[in-house]
């Protein structure tokens, strides 16, 4: 068989037990003739544990976003590799992070999710019907999840107006036996539709019947996971439906408790390890990953010369002058300033490492993280309600937002949201079009009304508030994607304020979805346009 035929040559993992996972070979040079025997339900169950990624999209989207700045040449904590993520190259160097990996991660995630449907099929009759379908919505999810992840990094924004003529990915809904030369990626409308499907089918069927839930699709996370879907794909009266089932008829009791925070002990392990912790009720589904994100946002000057520093905190995010004045927050940023490093961090994802040789000490660095928190999807049903013309019930959602992290003890109003919004200036308004502020042009293919009306300066808000509840998870590339945001590079200099503008990503650049990686290409994948 030759390389261009084994481009879906997915090797299943077997699992060793329900938290061990054996390794797998790359998936461009196996078949998946060596996958586990499963006989039960309790064995898709296993099966079903190495369902989710643990190579994670965060790292990657975070600093191609708009929320790191380049602190120039002098430098040396960088690689190429991240070089080449920073100024939206393609990436022809790999980590743990890279897209590459990633790509493979995910695609073996849903092979093994393909290969618990078609076991569940055949166990249908030597099982409980109530078991069968709860593992059965589990890898409908997971299946649905990674090609949503897939889709979101490497194809551009999708948007009902352009999606049947935007490249997608394959759609894979079997285990990989036969494999065809060339495959068609088909339209991201397509994927968007299989993933809907998917959706759809395990909604009714997922439970949270598991030893340890939270590391699983539960209803909650799965009502998350649709929530994003809608918004995503712009259907905003679902996108609510979602969220207000995720969230309950109190969504206060579902939010971060950063007050609480503010009264632990104040170390980056202490705060880290309490921000994943799987019995609060704002994480609703953790994952594991291989990655280094806890160091590059940690107390470190791990990959400092792309970070988020001072002067990018102080005017577009986190410290910056914003519609809650002079209130503070429960949980502040924490400020590192050296040679060489320039950090305003919130502490959130631990940095922990795991041992491959204790007495060589080499190994692997880790780190767990929210797939999805009950924060992002309130301020998801913000924008929902922003869309749908429900100004007062999204004003409401991003004032708990607000009187949540920090001590503001006012309701905003869609009218005191729009006077705040209209007072600032755009972003990248001087003259070398490098200067920040909290306000960006928004461009995306919905509408969303004239700059200064309500509904687009409730957008920036919406859009502020999510960027700093998201900070360091990746999450705001998306929105740069779906709302168009025009990215700016730049230098900081020694005094911490941008000297020279080193790149701009237009709104629609071709760089926006990453590109597939190079074996995939050479497989005989049609690339995304260059």
């Amino acid at each position: 068989m030759t390389r261009r035929n084994k481009l879906y040559a997915v090797l299943v993992c077997c699992v060793a037990s329900a938290t061990a996972l054996v390794s797998c070979d790359d998936y461009l040079d196996e078949l998946p003739d060596n996958r586990m025997e499963v006989t039960t339900v309790e064995s898709v169950k296993k099966l079903l544990v190495t369902a989710y990624p643990s190579n994670e999209p965060m790292l990657v989207a975070e600093f191609m976003s708009d929320n790191v700045d380049d602190y120039g040449s002098a430098n040396p904590n960088t690689t190429r590799f991240m070089d080449q993520v920073f100024y939206w190259n393609d990436a022809t160097e790999s980590n743990n992070s890279s897209p590459e990996n990633f790509w493979q991660d995910c695609y073996q995630c849903i092979a093994t999710a393909n290969q618990a449907l078609q076991s569940l099929d055949q166990l249908k009759g030597s099982a409980s019907e109530s078991e069968l379908a709860e593992a059965r919505g589990e890898a409908l999810l997971c299946r649905a999840y990674a090609h949503f992840m897939l889709a979101n990094m490497f194809c551009q924004a999708y948007s009902p107006s352009t999606a049947d003529r935007e490249l997608g990915i394959v759609y894979m809904t079997s285990p990989a036996t036969e494999l065809a030369s060339n495959p068609d990626r088909g339209t991201l409308a397509d994927v968007y539709r299989n993933i809907e499907r998917d959706l759809l089918e395990a909604l009714p069927l997922v439970s949270s019947n598991y030893s340890v839930p939270k590391y699983h699709f539960t209803p909650r996370a799965a009502y998350a996971f649709a929530c994003r879907f809608y918004l995503y794909s712009e259907q905003w009266d679902k996108a609510i439906q979602y969220a207000n089932l995720c969230l309950g008829s109190s969504p206060e009791t579902m939010l971060r408790d950063w007050d609480y925070m503010a009264s632990m002990t104040q170390t980056f392990a202490a705060l880290s390890q309490h921000y994943i912790d799987a019995s609060l009720n704002c994480n609703l589904m953790l994952l594991t990953a291989y990655s280094a994100i806890g160091l590059c946002f940690g107390p470190y000057n791990y990959m400092s010369r792309y970070s988020h520093g001072k002067y990018l905190a102080s005017t577009e995010t986190s410290e910056a002058v914003n519609i809650w004045g002079g209130a503070s927050y429960y949980q502040g940023t924490h400020t590192y300033s050296a040679t060489n490093l320039d950090k305003t961090v919130f502490w959130k994802l631990p940095y922990m490492f795991e041992y491959a040789d204790p007495v060589a000490g080499t190994g692997y660095f880790r780190t767990v993280y929210p797939a999805f928190t009950a924060d992002e999807c309130l301020l998801n049903r913000a924008e929902a309600y922003v869309m749908t013309g429900q100004y007062d019930k999204a004003a409401a959602d991003l004032t708990l937002w607000m009187q949540n992290i920090v001590s503001a003890y006012f309701d905003l109003t869609p009218a005191m949201i729009t006077d705040f919004y209209n007072s600032v200036d755009y972003c990248y308004s001087d003259e070398r079009h490098i200067q920040s502020t909290i306000k960006k042009h928004l461009h995306p293919k919905f509408d969303i009304g004239a700059e200064g009306d309500t509904r687009e300066a409730m957008l920036q808000c919406v859009l502020g508030f999510r960027r700093i509840e998201t900070l360091q998870t990746g999450l705001r590339w998306y929105d740069i994607k779906r709302y168009g945001i025009e990215v700016v590079r730049r230098v900081i200099n020694a005094s911490g304020q941008p000297e020279t503008a080193t790149g701009l990503l237009r709104v629609d650049d071709p760089r926006r979805a990453v590109q597939i990686p190079i074996k995939v290409r050479t497989a005989g994948v049609q690339p995304n346009p260059r």
